[in-house]
C-alpha cells in the first residue's frame, strides 16, 4: 500500500492486556496476514502492506487496549488513566494511511481528545478535529494554567463526553463551572478531599457512570430523577458526610428509576443514628434487574432500612464494611441476599484482624462473591459483633461446607484470652453445614476445648475434617472433640495443613 509503513508498532501499554487477550490479538493478525501472502505470494511487500483498510481498522479497533465499559471498577474503585485516551495518538504519526483511517472513524474506535495536567488545552482545540472531550485532571493541587484550560475545556459543554477529577484543593471552582447541561457527557468522577456540591441546575441526560467521593448531588436536585436515572449504569456515593446525610428513603427514591443501573456503590465516613425508624420510613419494593455489584459503608441499620426495600435478583457480588454501632442484627440484609440467584458460595474465612473482623468467600480475589467486615479494634468486640451478625445470616451461613478461622499474625495467641469461651461457640453455631473446617493453631486451642457436646446440640454436626497447623498445644486441644465425636458414630479426621488461609481453590 503506498505511503504507507511496514513496520507495526506495539504500545507500551500492551503489557496492561491480560495474557488471552494479547495471544488473541496477534493471533488474528498471524492468521490474516498468512492467510494473504497464501494468496498473494508473488507480492514482494511486508505482511503489514497487504492488510487492507478494513482490516487496519479492525486490528486498530482492537488495538484500543481498553474497553470503557470493561475496565470501570476493580475491588470497588475506578479504574482509568489518561493513558487510555492516549493509544490512538502515535498511529495517527506512522503514516498518512493510518491517520486517515484513524480520523474518519472516530465513532468505531471511540476517540477522545484528552485534556490533562500539562497538555495545551487552547491549542489541542484550535489544531484538532471536533472529537469528544475527556477532562481528566489529578494531583494535590493544579497549576494555574491548568486551571484556566480546566474551565476553557468545560465551556464546550457539548463536547464533554468523560470528566475526571481527582483534586485535594481548588475543586470548588471547577464544579461550580458545571452549572448547565452537558448533552453527551456519559462519564464523571469527582474525588475531592474537601466537600463539595454539584450546581443544582446540573444537568447531564446521557450519564452512564457517576462516581462522587467527598462529593453530593443536591437533595432538590433532579439529576437522579430524570432520564438521567434510566439511563445510570454504575452509582457510586463514596465517603458520605455528616453534613449531606440522607435517609434511605431519600436514595430509594431514585433507585426505583435505574432499571439498568449494575453496579451501586454507597459509603459513609460517619453514619449517624437515624432519630427515626428507617424501617418504617422507606417507600415500597424496588426491583434492580440488572443490579450485580453492591458495596455499602455505614450503619448496619441504614443498610437495613436500604435492603428492607430492594430486590436484586441477579446480584453476584456484595460488599459491606459496618460501623460498630449497635445492633448488628440484619435479617433484612439475609432476606436480600437470599433473593439473588447467583449470589452463591460454599467456602468462606472469617478473619480476626487489628482493627475489624471479616468474613469473605474463598479464594479471594477483587471479584470474589462476599465479603461482610465489621470495624472495631478489641478481640471479645469482634467476636461479641460477629456473633450479632452470623446468627441472623444463619439461614445463608448454614449452606457452608468448609471454613477457615484465623487471626492477624501480629497478634499473639494470648490476645484472645478475653474472649468469653460461651461467645466462641455461640460464632460457631451457624456453621451447621460445615464439613471441613481450617483454623489457625492459636484459634483450636482457645476455641476447640470449649466445644464438648451439649445434651442435644451439638455444634459442627456435619464435620469431617479439621485442618490445624501441627502444634502439639492444638492437637491436644483437639483430643476431647475428636474422642466425642468418635464414639458417638460421627468420626472427624485431623490433618496437618500448610495453607490455612485458603489461597488456593478448594475443590466444591
Amino acid at each position: 500500500m503506498p505511503g504507507c509503513c511496514s513496520t507495526i508498532i506495539y504500545p507500551p501499554l500492551i503489557r496492561r492486556l491480560g495474557r488471552r487477550k494479547q495471544f488473541q490479538i496477534m493471533t488474528f493478525v498471524s492468521l490474516i496476514c498468512s492467510d494473504l501472502i497464501g494468496s498473494n505470494s508473488n507480492r514482494r511487500h511486508s505482511p503489514i502492506d497487504i492488510l487492507n483498510d478494513d482490516v487496519l481498522l479492525h486490528i486498530f479497533h482492537l488495538y484500543r487496549l481498553v474497553d470503557p465499559d470493561e475496565c470501570e471498577y476493580k475491588n470497588g474503585t475506578l479504574h482509568f488513566t489518561r493513558d487510555d485516551q492516549h493509544w490512538w495518538y502515535k498511529l495517527t504519526h506512522v503514516c498518512r494511511l493510518w491517520r486517515n483511517i484513524i480520523l474518519e472513524s472516530p465513532s468505531r474506535l471511540n476517540l477522545h481528545l484528552c485534556c490533562a495536567n500539562g497538555v495545551p488545552v487552547a491549542d489541542m482545540l484550535a489544531h484538532s478535529p471536533p472529537l469528544p472531550l475527556t477532562i481528566y485532571y489529578t494531583g494535590w493541587k493544579v497549576a494555574a494554567k491548568d486551571e484556566s484550560d480546566i474551565l476553557l475545556a468545560l465551556s464546550h459543554r457539548d463536547r464533554v463526553h468523560h470528566v475526571y477529577f481527582s483534586m485535594a484543593r481548588n475543586m470548588g471552582k471547577f464544579v461550580t463551572a458545571m452549572n448547565d447541561q452537558f448533552p453527551i457527557l456519559e462519564r464523571m468522577y469527582i474525588l475531592s478531599l474537601t466537600e463539595v456540591v454539584l450546581p443544582f441546575t446540573f444537568r447531564a441526560p446521557n450519564l452512564r457512570h457517576l462516581q462522587l467521593s467527598t462529593a453530593s448531588i443536591p437533595i432538590q436536585s433532579s439529576l437522579l430523577l430524570t432520564t438521567t436515572a434510566a439511563g445510570l449504569v454504575s452509582l457510586s456515593l463514596l465517603h458520605i458526610s455528616a453534613s449531606v446525610y440522607f435517609p434511605p428513603s431519600e436514595i430509594l427514591t431514585r433507585l426505583s428509576l435505574m432499571a439498568q443501573l449494575e453496579r451501586l456503590s454507597i459509603t459513609f465516613f460517619y453514619s449517624p443514628m437515624p432519630n427515626h425508624d428507617v424501617l418504617h420510613q422507606t417507600p415500597n419494593m424496588t426491583t434492580l434487574p440488572s443490579l450485580r455489584r453492591f458495596l455499602f459503608r455505614g450503619a448496619a441499620t441504614y443498610l437495613e432500612g436500604l435492603v428492607a426495600c430492594i430486590s436484586a435478583p441477579s446480584l453476584s457480588i456484595l460488599r459491606v464494611n459496618l460501623f460498630d454501632q449497635l445492633p448488628l442484627t440484619v435479617p433484612r440484609l439475609c432476606q436480600f441476599m437470599q433473593s439473588s440467584e447467583d449470589l452463591t458460595f460454599r467456602a468462606v474465612q472469617v478473619t480476626f484482624g487489628i482493627s475489624a473482623v471479616s468474613l469473605h468467600v474463598v479464594p479471594w480475589k477483587w471479584d470474589t462473591p462476599l465479603m461482610l467486615q465489621i470495624m472495631c479494634g478489641r478481640i471479645d468486640w469482634q467476636v461479641a459483633s460477629a456473633v450479632q451478625l452470623f446468627g441472623t445470616l444463619s439461614p445463608v451461613l448454614s449452606l457452608i461446607e468448609k471454613v477457615a478461622f484465623s487471626y492477624d499474625e501480629h497478634h499473639q495467641s494470648e490476645w484472645l484470652d478475653n474472649v468469653d469461651q460461651r461467645q466462641w461457640r455461640e460464632l460457631l453455631r451457624p456453621f451447621t453445614n460445615v464439613k471441613t473446617i481450617h483454623m489457625k493453631d492459636g484459634l483450636i486451642s482457645k476455641i476447640f476445648p470449649s466445644l464438648a457436646c451439649d445434651d442435644g446440640d451439638p455444634l459442627l454436626p456435619n464435620a469431617e475434617e479439621v485442618g490445624y497447623s501441627g502444634g502439639i498445644d492444638a492437637r491436644d486441644a483437639l483430643t476431647t472433640f475428636f474422642n466425642e465425636r468418635q464414639v458417638s458414630g460421627h468420626p472427624v479426621s485431623l490433618q496437618r495443613v500448610y495453607r490455612w488461609t485458603f489461597d488456593i481453590p478448594w475443590n466444591l
